[in-house]
């Protein structure tokens, strides 16, 4: 049984094994909970959208679900909230998982529609993230996240003070992420930056500018701690 469970899982993931350590009560549990997450993704079908393999944990909501699009294997834990209010939509690449009470979300007013949310392919993200897409935010291929990821491509306008902030309209320039990141647990990053593929973010940081490809970052503010290197 072990074996042929692998196979499918590897359909997803061909670099998946099974640790030799797994107990037989585990196994039959997860195939459990997988077997309804599956059963959930179809759900989609009343919407006049293939499945293709979306496995949905409990409690999982769309809105807006005509411009939500996503390739194979779109996997959303407990409870996670997608909401498509945007101009450009959501659009998932093919193994794209998030955790358990996350929120993707481009925007969460009407008068002020937001731009788009953009994952790429075989992208993990973990619980209680919450993605922003007022300004545009793009995460390239491969990215691996912790928990508690936060992006925000949007400001609030401040400069006069005769007016409260609240009615001063916002600014957005839109988030970056390239390939290949890993991000820590608790990290933010805020309107305007963009992060060159192959970075890594340490755990608790607050990007508040850019930084180029293969580079390790960490801090409030985050600064540049190191460069990836072949002899690094």
């Amino acid at each position: 049984m072990k074996s042929i469970i692998q196979k499918i899982i590897q359909l997803r993931n061909p670099n998946f094994k099974f640790d030799d350590a797994l107990n037989i009560s585990a196994l039959l549990q997860f195939i459990w909970v997988q077997s309804w997450s599956l059963i959930r993704g179809l759900k989609v079908i009343l919407f006049l959208k293939s499945p293709k393999g979306m496995m949905l944990g409990k409690g999982v909501e769309f809105f807006n679900i005509s411009k939500i699009h996503y390739g194979k294997f779109l996997r959303l834990g407990n409870h996670v909230h997608v909401s498509a209010l945007s101009k450009n939509g959501i659009q998932f690449g093919d193994n794209v998982s998030f955790g358990a009470f996350s929120r993707i979300i481009v925007s969460t007013s009407l008068n002020d529609i937001g731009d788009q949310i953009k994952i790429g392919n075989n992208v993990g993200i973990g619980e209680f993230a919450y993605l922003g897409g007022a300004g545009s935010l793009e995460i390239g291929d491969d990215c691996i996240v912790g928990q508690y990821l936060s992006c925000h491509p949007e400001n609030h306008n401040y400069q006069d003070l005769t007016i409260p902030i609240r009615h001063q309209g916002v600014s957005r320039k839109g988030i970056k992420i390239g390939k290949n990141c890993w991000i820590g647990s608790k990290v933010t990053v805020l309107d305007g930056v963009a992060i060159g593929a192959g970075s890594i973010i340490a755990a608790g940081s607050v990007v508040t500018k850019s930084f180029p490809e293969n580079s390790i970052i960490g801090g409030v503010p985050a600064k540049l701690l190191k460069t990836r290197t072949h002899e690094s």
